[in-house]
């Protein structure tokens, strides 16, 4: 471990971790841009998602050998080479359900390529067996088994189910000598993974102030991680896109909830987190505290669904609304035998409009059932023979097919004790993590207080995000959407005006559901958690948008009386 003088005594120099992967299927060169770029010491890939998860579990079931993320190999084909000569160590969660299978590909492909790599392994995260019906049930582990297999010399670790932040408190913890006694240090450390681990978002992907800078192709985040758990996040000279509070906000807030955010090695306290502009595209994120870790692990608990089906009608022109009335009336019959049947009118059309396009709207009905007879031809049978005997104009985008299955997505707990987290070393060697010494349930965080309102003035109706930006996405069939603000008074403002009733004022889908609003003052930020608005989560497709990731953009295009000031 390097170390650098400091009063007397000596200590390990910051650690320099990016990113090159955000999910399965991002960027393929992200690989080597990170590798030749710049210096770095560690380079992380998340290829995981609930979704993933369930989309491996079906190419296992065809092949046992399958259920990792083949991309990586093949970017490993033409990058191992340069990790071995940079010194930089890999750690990647793309073993999905099958780490042993891919740790033993890499092993395989440096021989080919004659590159001397120690490759380990993570497992004990499958508890498939455990949960009879389950495609796949995967517990979300934590860092300290990666730990174990860079202290033993490994120079890449494949996991299989982690916490997105364990690819980066793993690493820390090994560089820095930290137990799991660290929880101030661990928690800095979930906080920086956690930047980290969607890749570009962190540098102003999918960013609500995206005219802020050139995000035609944003550059990969990395941090520089200190023994004290701060760090800063930045990215290699020359990239593009930007890092800015802004942008570390956004990321911040993508998919957590309230005050403190869970993990199986600690427990962060995103109220404490201190954003700082550190200089161009760099942001110094400090005094983060934690807490023990609950005594439970989550675990990602995919199945079979069933099978769904759907057809979009195309309505033209004049009465849209007596249109779908029609279609409706006439695919009932065929609805009858049918477990759920939802439909959709999306009025894209307008009025004098000077293309056919514009001037349509689009009738979505997805049907959903056990029986892919019931979704399948039933139902393209019915809604083919209205070619002729329909509403004037009938045509669909696409022919109704036979019916695809679908999956869904639900959270369960277990005890530490129920899974065996072990590091499997290139070797052979196996060595157990014990679970954590003393985890434990925490009371709920007190609301903090709201700032002073702002004075009365003139205002005028306004969309949201004119004065606040925005960033949501999924968890399960919850949604999460995080709305903050980039000046204090803005803060003032909204820290009243946007309450969780006039959230549901805004939303109309969220109002029969619970809908509960956190405060992050340090931040500036609001986070609302709508529960069950995506249905079985995202593979179930339960709504137009089955992972909510544009959610916060139309909560942001929604009007409300902002005071002129801020305008």
């Amino acid at each position: 471990m390097t170390t650098v003088p400091t009063g007397g005594r000596t200590r390990p120099e910051p650690l320099r971790i990016g990113n090159a992967s955000g999910f399965y299927g991002d960027r393929f060169d992200a690989m080597r841009e990170m590798l030749t770029g710049g210096e770095l010491d560690v380079l992380t890939g998340d290829y995981l998602a609930e979704l993933t998860m369930l989309i491996l579990g079906r190419d296992r079931l065809k092949d046992p050998g399958a259920g990792y993320a083949r991309t990586f190999l093949r970017q490993l084909e033409e990058c191992l080479g340069l990790a071995h000569e940079r010194d930089v160590k890999i750690v990647t969660n793309a073993g999905g359900l099958n780490p042993a299978g891919l740790a033993d590909a890499v092993r395989a492909l440096a021989d080919r390529l004659g590159i001397p790599v120690r490759v380990a392994h993570v497992e004990g995260d499958d508890l498939t067996a455990a949960h009879p019906g389950s495609l796949a049930a995967h517990a979300y582990l934590g860092g300290f088994g990666i730990a174990a297999c860079l202290r033993e010399g490994a120079d890449l670790v494949v996991t299989g189910r982690v916490t997105d932040a364990a690819l980066v408190t793993g690493p820390a913890a090994a560089h820095f000598g930290w137990t799991p006694a660290d929880h101030d240090r661990l928690a800095g450390a979930v906080v920086a993974g956690h930047v980290l681990e969607c890749g570009a978002q962190a540098t102003g992907g999918n960013y609500a102030f995206f005219r802020d800078g050139d995000v035609r192709r944003p550059g990969f985040p990395l941090a520089e991680l200190h023994e004290d758990g701060s760090c800063v996040i930045t990215k290699h000279p020359g990239t593009g896109g930007f890092v800015d509070t802004g942008t570390v906000t956004a990321q911040l807030l993508y998919e957590t909830a309230g005050a403190r955010y869970v993990g199986p090695d600690v427990t962060a306290r995103l109220d404490t987190v201190r954003l700082g502009q550190d200089g161009p595209d760099r942001v110094r994120i400090e005094g983060v505290r934690g807490e023990a870790p609950p005594p439970t692990l989550k675990v990602g608990f995919n199945k079979f669904g069933g099978f769904r089906n759907e057809v979009v009608f195309v309505l033209t022109g004049l009465d849209i609304e007596g249109k779908a009335a029609l279609v409706r009336e006439q695919m009932e019959p065929a609805l009858r035998e049918v477990a759920d049947a939802r439909w959709e009118l999306a009025r894209t059309d307008r009025p004098d409009a000077d293309t056919e396009e514009s001037a349509s709207a689009l009738l979505r009905l997805v049907v959903r059932d056990a029986d892919q007879q019931a979704v399948g031809r039933a139902l393209s049978g019915a809604a083919v023979e209205l070619a002729l005997a329909s509403y004037p104009g009938f045509h669909v985008l696409a022919p109704p097919g036979k019916g695809t299955p679908y999956g869904v997505f639900e959270d369960v707990y277990v005890p530490h004790g129920a899974v065996d987290h072990v590091a499997v070393l290139n070797d052979g060697r196996r060595i157990t993590v014990p679970p954590p010494q003393d985890p434990r349930v925490l009371d709920d965080v007190p609301e903090p207080p709201l700032p002073e309102p702002l004075p009365p003035g003139p205002s005028r109706s306004a969309p949201l995000g004119l004065v606040a930006g925005a960033r949501s996405g999924d968890k399960g069939g919850n949604a999460n959407v995080g709305v903050w603000t980039r000046t204090d008074d803005a803060w003032r403002w909204l820290a009243h005006e946007l309450t969780a009733e006039r959230f549901r004022e805004l939303i109309p889908e969220s109002r029969p559901l619970k809908v509960t609003r956190h405060v992050l003052p340090n931040l500036r930020a609001l986070n609302f958690v709508v529960e069950g608005v995506l249905g079985q989560g995202v593979a179930a497709q339960h709504r137009f948008d089955p992972q909510a990731k544009a959610l916060g953009e139309w909560l942001r295009s929604r009007h409300l009386e902002i005071p002129e000031a801020l305008l």
